[in-house]
């Protein structure tokens, strides 16, 4: 009988598109966090995590859980969670975590870890705090398409983290993040710090990229163009910005539509 959740055992669960080793990887489940589990496939289990996306992890990466207790948010947990940290587990066993991982059964022994009333005290749900984290903690992330930490991240992978780290909750994909907040009217001559800059490659206007807003003329992004995290200036575009800047959509601006 298959568990009805599951909760990662390893540093980074990565969750794939198809029930394959090959296939793509489309986001991550971290160390601590649960999902819940829709189906199966052999060693195979199709799962939501807790932001609702859905994809297919191995039962290697995962143990099952009880389900008291899964269907928290993982990011609202009131566990110690990673902010880069190394672990000892019950079994004396260190496991290097990445920032977002939760501590269950196990303690920090050398980097940082932090309850949830200081992760509330520390990243409050501010603008400033958000593009501080963002610039900061990501700083020297490379690309990797379906990521979620400074171990690598794509664009929406960094953007939910760091949302997720002043507890507010994004969805996974940038089209999806395009539909939360609000439309911020007059496009980038109205952006301020925190707002969402969105972009789409496509001729059917699908958006397929999203920046954070660092000031009114800057955003920070992790972009596979620049392999990884970077600030871009567009008051003194080069070749790349350029390109983006043609692609770019509409913003948005998320905590005006936290309530």
């Amino acid at each position: 009988m298959s568990p009805r959740h599951i909760r990662v055992r390893t540093p980074i669960g990565p969750v794939f598109r198809e029930s394959k080793a090959a296939s793509v990887q489309e986001t991550q489940i971290l160390y601590g966090h649960c999902a819940e589990v829709l189906g199966t496939e052999g060693k195979w289990m199709r799962v939501r995590g807790g932001d609702g996306y859905e994809g297919w992890i191995h039962e290697g990466f995962c143990d099952a859980a009880d389900a008291v207790g899964c269907d928290e948010w993982g990011w609202g947990s009131e566990k110690e969670l990673s902010m880069g940290c190394s672990m000892r587990d019950e079994r004396g066993v260190t496991i290097d975590l990445p920032l977002g991982a939760l501590l269950r059964g196990g303690r920090c022994i050398s980097g940082r870890s932090l309850d949830l009333a200081h992760r509330r005290e520390i990243f409050p749900p501010e603008e400033s705090a958000i593009v501080a984290s963002a610039t900061g903690l990501f700083q020297g992330t490379y690309y990797q398409w379906g990521g979620i930490t400074p171990w690598g991240a794509d664009c929406s992978g960094m953007v939910q983290t760091v949302f997720a780290l002043h507890g507010i909750r994004l969805l996974r994909d940038a089209w999806q993040q395009a539909t939360q907040g609000v439309h911020v009217e007059g496009g980038l001559d109205a952006i301020v710090p925190g707002d969402l800059l969105f972009f789409s490659d496509r001729e059917d206007g699908h958006i397929t990229h999203v920046a954070l807003t660092v000031a009114h003329n800057r955003a920070v992004h992790s972009a596979i163009g620049r392999g990884g995290h970077c600030i871009e200036s567009f008051d003194r575009p080069d070749e790349y910005v350029r390109s983006l800047l043609k692609n770019f959509r509409f913003a948005r601006r998320i905590l005006a539509g936290v309530s």
